[in-house]
């Protein structure tokens, strides 16, 4: 007794057939009797237990999925900024408008608007793998690695799926800006690329639930372990960057933006009321991305740092140095709400809006 009710006509992923179903209305009635039959999959009471089994995994899917569409729309938007003449050179004087117009890979805003689509693309393509890699281990390592592996997929989950979801989006969003109003048409393919990731954000777990997953749940986990561990593994980066002269400065950054995660993570909970805590769980799981991703960018800084000159050596070590410049001091205004456990959102009347 299941009927189709219709199909939800999407904002994006328009060739995925998307439907909706009404269970038990009658209209199919089973031996007779209105009323769909449902069958029991696995113990009964686990159902919640397998679910999440099932989910984490595809969390990180989610979170690949959303990173491989903002790297389309950057390599996208890299090829038109290379190609779309506009604008003259500044000189002393100023522009000169006999010289030939360049092109806008040139202009220094676009190169910022490439550079933060670089870093949000291939640092979520770094975490995801990093991911995947502690998936693999969780099956193959011996018990101890196994379990460490366990403990860091719990705490960064949330973040494999949301963090990308967010910021890739936004690097969608930068791929349309640079494309200018060709953008914003079907000639080009950026604008589908935000409709199709916009719903990242939303499926596998809101990013409210993931916040509040990270804070109320992941973090204090098994006596905060896996935090613990995380931060282990974080502090082995930073001592290996700090003796790297170029990269002693984004090190010390580092410490400091885990160092305020630390700090915010106590304070939130400083009260032992989840409403106090989880009022600010989104802004808290932002600031813990970012620190997440510096770290991942610092470890791939490394080994850039190792590796031959080449161009693609030169552009990881500019992305490094965009977010370190540019993203990871955002951490400050996230963690300032959550720390102080600000009731502005949470205690205000729906009346008043």
């Amino acid at each position: 007794d299941v009927a189709l009710a219709g199909l939800n006509h999407k904002c994006g992923w328009r060739g995925t057939t998307n439907t909706l179903l009404n269970f038990g209305e009658g209209k199919y009635p089973v031996g007779g009797e209105a009323g769909a039959v449902g069958y029991l999959v696995g113990q009964a009471g686990k159902g919640l237990h397998c679910m999440f089994h099932m989910m984490n995994e595809a969390r990180i899917g989610v979170g690949m999925a959303a990173t491989m569409l903002g790297m389309a729309g950057y390599l996208a938007s890299l090829d038109y900024a290379k190609n779309r003449p506009q604008g003259r050179p500044m000189g002393p004087a100023g522009k000169d408008p006999a010289q030939a117009p360049v092109r806008i890979i040139e202009h220094a805003d676009v190169k910022r608007m490439l550079l933060a689509q670089k870093s949000y693309c291939e640092g979520a393509l770094a975490l995801e793998l990093y991911c995947a890699r502690l998936v693999d281990e969780q099956h193959t390592a011996e018990a101890a690695a196994a379990d460490d592996a366990r403990l860091l997929l719990e705490v960064l989950t949330p973040i494999a799926k949301s963090w990308p979801s967010e910021w890739c989006l936004e690097a969608n969003s930068l791929a349309i800006q640079i494309h200018g109003g060709y953008g914003y048409t079907r000639d080009f393919p950026v604008e589908q690329y935000w409709r199709d990731n916009r719903l990242n954000m939303i499926h596998e777990g809101t990013h409210g639930i993931q916040a509040m997953d990270l804070l109320g749940r992941k973090v204090l986990m098994e006596g905060g372990k896996g935090l613990t561990l995380l931060a282990g593994r974080i502090n082995a980066t930073i001592q290996r960057a700090i003796h790297v002269p170029e990269f002693a400065a984004h090190a010390n950054a580092l410490g400091q933006a885990l160092a305020q995660v630390g700090a915010a993570t106590k304070a939130a909970w400083s009260t032992g009321e989840p409403t106090d805590a989880l009022a600010n769980a989104v802004p808290y799981l932002q600031a813990f991305g970012h620190t997440v991703l510096a770290w991942v960018w610092l470890d791939v800084a490394l080994a850039a740092h190792a590796a031959p000159e080449s161009h693609a050596r030169t552009g990881r070590l500019a992305a490094v140095r965009f977010f370190f410049h540019y993203e990871l001091p955002k951490i400050g205004a996230w963690l300032q709400v959550v720390s102080s456990r600000d009731q502005t959102c949470a205690a205000l009347p729906e009346e008043a809006f």
